[in-house]
């Protein structure tokens, strides 16, 4: 099977087509989606894109936005960067916090929190993650944005050692004031292993 890393406009569905599909594609979306959430302390959630997630989430900018074919182009510049390329693991990262307070409090503190961010195997730092240079999401005060968008750029051998089953993958955030990480399970990994050409 041949790895899609880009969506052209030609792929795309006509908004009526994709309105008929609609809620059977949100529900297998969310049985796809499942399986590339991880969860990175109490605060932070890494949601792992592909070709899928992006392709959705450009046809649900559409359908909600109704902006027709002239916002097909800002879809496609916004989100094809975010399609793994074959030797790579793409992540939203989200701070979710429900209390606005806290919510404030905790952004500013974890100014460039991005740039902590890695991947481990069995225990040792191996991947660190490169953040999306679109705009700078720490502030000149120091308060980070809670929605980042990061790179983890692999080589054939780590490729292979995260697939090696016997190799514990970590994920991790190593700022000061947010020190976790998180085992990825065999089910995330398997997931996040089609990304590679």
């Amino acid at each position: 099977m041949v790895l899609k890393t880009e969506i052209h406009r030609e792929d795309l569905m006509s908004m009526d087509a994709y309105g008929a599909i609609r809620a059977e594609r949100r529900k297998q979306m969310s049985a796809i989606k499942r399986n590339r959430r991880v969860a990175i302390g109490p605060d932070a959630t890494f949601y792992f894109e592909s070709f899928e997630t992006m392709f959705h989430q450009i046809h649900e900018m559409l359908w909600i936005e109704k902006g027709g074919d002239a916002q097909i182009a800002d879809e496609l510049v916004a989100y094809n960067p975010l399609i793994p390329n074959g030797h790579e693991l793409v992540a939203t990262v989200m701070i979710e916090i429900d209390d606005p307070g806290r919510r404030a409090r905790t952004l500013g503190e974890l100014g460039g929190f991005e740039q902590t961010i890695f991947i481990a195997f069995n225990g040792e730092r191996a991947i660190n993650a490169v953040p999306e240079d679109d705009v700078d999401r720490t502030s000149a005060a120091g308060k980070a944005s809670s929605v980042q968008f990061v790179h983890f750029p692999f080589d054939d051998q780590a490729i292979a050692r995260f697939r090696d089953p016997d190799a514990q993958v970590t994920i991790g955030i190593g700022h000061p004031k947010y020190g976790h990480i998180a085992i990825l399970n065999e089910d995330v990994r398997a997931a996040l292993s089609a990304d590679f050409a």
